[in-house]
């Protein structure tokens, strides 16, 4: 019965290792030291007790994103209120266009996973979820929809950071 009990504790301990990559734990720093996570390249995860520009985010079944293009300061934290109007399931994650396309690969061979990382949400038809982002660097990034199909039919957008 021991043997059993630990084989388990193991298995549970170990299945966060043996997730698709950029869909669970274990992601860098999150508040006090350096972020080296996913979208590490455009900043960190944002402080929730720090001021935030909210700025909100429409997906719909046209596989289009609203607005497309958004610019930030660098240095400054956005809280996206991502809005799904659409009847379909969507996703938003913040990356550069590489790091998107890649990671778009893998949710083709996983289709009915969903994000838990600080950089992504997967939000159902109707739903409303946020992300909260630091900007840390310059330079022109992304976000896409990675839901099999989504982002090739359209559904990306561009973030200018000043």
């Amino acid at each position: 019965m021991k043997t059993a009990t630990l084989v388990l504790t193991l298995g549970l301990l170990a299945a966060p290792a043996l997730a698709a990559p950029g869909h669970s734990g274990g992601h860098g720093s999150h508040g006090g030291g350096h972020y080296d996570g996913h979208a590490a390249a455009l900043g960190e995860p944002g402080d929730p007790k720090a001021k935030a520009r909210t700025i909100s985010i429409v997906m719909s079944d046209e596989m289009r994103f609203s607005p497309e293009t958004v610019t930030v300061k660098r240095g400054e934290t956005i809280r996206f209120v991502v809005k799904n109007n659409g009847q379909l399931r969507h996703e938003m994650t913040l990356g550069t266009m590489d790091e998107l396309v890649e990671h778009a690969k893998v949710m083709e061979q996983h289709p009915d996973m969903e994000h838990d990382d600080p950089n992504a949400v997967t939000v159902e038809p109707g739903q409303s979820k946020t992300i909260l982002w630091t900007f840390t660097k310059a330079g022109s990034f992304d976000y896409g929809c990675l839901v099999p199909g989504h982002m090739p039919a359209g559904m990306k957008g561009r973030i200018i950071v000043r």
